[in-house]
């Protein structure tokens, strides 16, 4: 039986997973590496270190298996980060990754003096701080010296498929969110590459998400212990990646991912714009489009609290005491911009806060606040995409926040519509597997795969009752940001 490896190349860590051709995981395998923060509100890490952990880890997922067995690779990775090269492939400086906040006078001056209208028109989508484009602009005028070394410019999962197999490539869904590729059209912007002051021989190949870009090097393959016939997929970017593996391809699919950041991916067969660019217009990984909005903390809102504040991690012992009684009453409320945001406020300049704190508030209001605010923050890209016209009956969820039962509960009710979990809930790293089979023939589109591999595992209903009280409660949770807005620039 064919084996396939998907690799999740997280914020984080890696995760390694060995799937088979029916779609069973088989083993899994992840590897940590940190993260740099060489100044308040920068976040980088070294391409070195996911490289280094992916070698590491590959070994160890094989060991009890026959290597002669795997057919392809496929990952999905963190988006945005700048990845730079020199003329001998060698990484000139640790990469600005998705979560950095460093560019907020470049991306100024692509919406405002670009022009919001005429970067929509070119790459269908404004600049936001946390996209590639932004960074480049940075690196040109703060880094200049390692600007003028610059001979490939490529994203994180792209460097681990370069070291593979030696070539520079970067499939579309990815390539959506660096602000320099013509979604619409799938091919990069001449206009954009010359606003950055790139040139297109210093892109990497364009490539659909499940197409084979090549095979293992033989010093690679012979390291790994893996053939050298193993065939490398271009992969996806992380989001689309994760829907993937959750079955969201083809028209009108729709999921929540609750990880570090936090998405909202809406599948489409058509091309389509935001007209006020809240939310994103990319490609997918099925060969298509989606739109999504992002927050950039999710999950990391509750780690943050739990570890950093509260000095736990036992994140369920912390739920244990909110009832469903409490849900929908609380008067304590979070904003959840604990690193700036993006969708759809674009603001590098918010912050988080905690608002109707009393004496008589108690601990467990303080984490049930910070489940909210993260639900009630994805509603309201849902909000943009209800205003589209978009109608969105249910959604599937995944991602290490929605283990939880209560958060679920919470979503389901603040959202009002039913949430699918599924059977096989592993993210990006899923989604690349299943890309490699895409790839190497198994199924003939990335649709015959979810079919046939993804299941729904559970659904949370909400409650109308609940829903009821959320419907007040996000109201009250609408009017916080708007009146702080003026107030975050004035105390950073």
């Amino acid at each position: 039986m064919k084996l396939y490896i998907g690799i999740d190349l997280g914020t984080s860590a890696v995760k390694l997973l060995l799937v088979d051709e029916k779609g069973t995981i088989r083993k899994e395998v992840s590897r940590e590496y940190p993260l740099i923060f060489p100044h308040p509100g920068w976040s980088e890490q070294r391409c070195e270190d996911w490289w280094e952990a992916v070698r590491e880890a590959v070994p160890e997922l094989l060991r009890g298996f026959d290597p002669a067995d795997v057919a392809g690779i496929g990952a999905g990775g963190q988006m945005h980060g700048l990845v730079i090269l020199d003329e001998q492939d060698r990484v000139i400086r640790p990469a600005i990754l998705w979560n950095d906040g460093r560019t907020g006078e470049e991306t100024a001056y692509l919406n405002e003096e670009i022009g919001r209208q005429k970067l929509s028109q070119l790459t269908a989508n404004i600049a936001f701080a946390g996209f590639t484009a932004p960074k480049i602009l940075w690196v040109r005028r703060h880094e200049p010296e390692n600007f003028a070394r610059i001979a490939k410019i490529m994203l994180p999962k792209d460097y681990i498929n370069y070291c593979l197999t030696g070539v520079h490539s970067c499939d579309f869904s990815d390539a959506s969110g660096m602000l320099l590729l013509d979604v619409e059209h799938k091919r990069w912007s001449k206009e954009m590459l010359e606003i950055c002051g790139v040139s297109k021989a210093q892109m990497p190949g364009l490539y659909e998400s499940w197409q084979v870009i090549g095979t293992l090097r033989p010093e690679i393959a012979e390291e790994l212990g893996l053939p050298e016939t193993v065939k490398v997929v271009a992969g996806a970017g992380d989001n689309a990646a994760a829907a993937v593996g959750t079955g969201i391809v083809g028209e009108g699919g729709c999921n929540i991912s609750l990880g570090t950041s936090g998405t909202v991916f809406i599948s489409s067969e058509r091309f389509g714009v935001d007209p006020n660019n809240a939310l994103h217009a990319f490609a997918h990984a099925d060969g298509g489009w989606h739109l999504m909005g992002c927050m950039l903390s999710a999950a990391s809102c509750n780690k943050w609290l739990c570890e950093d504040i509260l000095k736990t991690g036992d994140y369920a012992g912390e739920q244990a005491d909110i009832r469903e009684e409490d849900l929908g009453k609380n008067h304590v409320f979070f904003l959840p911009y604990l690193m700036g945001e993006r969708s759809p406020i674009n603001d590098v300049n918010a912050r988080g806060t905690f608002t109707g704190i009393t004496m008589d508030s108690s601990r467990k209001d303080l984490v049930q606040a910070v489940l909210e605010g993260v639900a009630f923050a994805i509603r309201d890209s849902f909000e943009v995409a209800r205003s589209l016209g978009l109608d969105i009956p249910r959604s599937r969820i995944c991602g290490g926040g929605s283990k939880s039962p209560l958060w679920r509960k919470i979503f389901a009710n603040v959202l009002g519509i039913p949430l699918d979990t599924v059977k096989t809930e592993q993210g990006p790293g899923y989604g690349g597997a299943m890309l490699a089979m895409v790839g190497d023939g198994l199924f003939e589109s990335v649709k015959d795969a979810a079919d046939s591999l993804v299941e729904v595992g559970g659904t949370t209903e909400p409650d109308p009752a609940l829903t009821a009280r959320y419907e007040e409660q996000y109201r009250k949770f609408s009017r916080i940001y708007p009146a702080l807005k003026s107030v975050f620039p004035k105390i950073l």
